[in-house]
């Protein structure tokens, strides 16, 4: 056990997030989401939700700044009448952790499953929240 790592972040999601190099993507999944099927590698969090596992997360995981967009939603499906709530909740939790964070990136719902399938790895949570799901592109660690 080390001080100060959350108890939420299981060893093999802090490895995966030390291997993790600037650009690779790690997606936080909601529990609808097909996290096995699309994954390279897979971690199980399973009784967490999203939020409380990004506000574990974001101390310790750099965004990119290169691009203009490092982080990224799938957007609400035509029809769809949900109004996903959580991405509020997203926004502030990242404007705490990267304060010159401006906009999330929206996906087309199929084209957020082909990305994600390129991520360095998926990690799976019980969030019960629609449209829950979010990548984050790894920045780098400066002095």
């Amino acid at each position: 056990m080390l001080k100060g790592i959350p108890s939420i972040l299981s060893p093999e999601l802090m490895k995966i997030m030390l291997e993790m190099g600037h650009g690779d993507e790690l997606v936080i999944a909601d529990g609808n989401f097909p996290a096995a099927s699309c994954a390279k590698r897979l971690v199980r969090s399973d009784g967490h939700g999203a939020v409380e596992l990004l506000e574990a997360i974001l101390p310790f995981f750099p965004i990119d700044t290169y691009v203009e967009k490092p982080i990224s939603l799938m957007e609400v499906v035509p029809g769809d009448s949900t109004t996903p709530v959580i991405w509020d909740e997203y926004k502030q939790i990242i404007k705490k952790n990267e304060p010159a964070f401006e906009e999330f990136q929206m996906i087309e719902r199929f084209d957020f499953y082909e990305r994600a399938k390129g991520a360095y790895a998926i990690v799976a949570t019980s969030e019960q929240a629609l449209y829950a799901n979010i990548i984050f592109k790894k920045g780098v660690v400066s002095r």
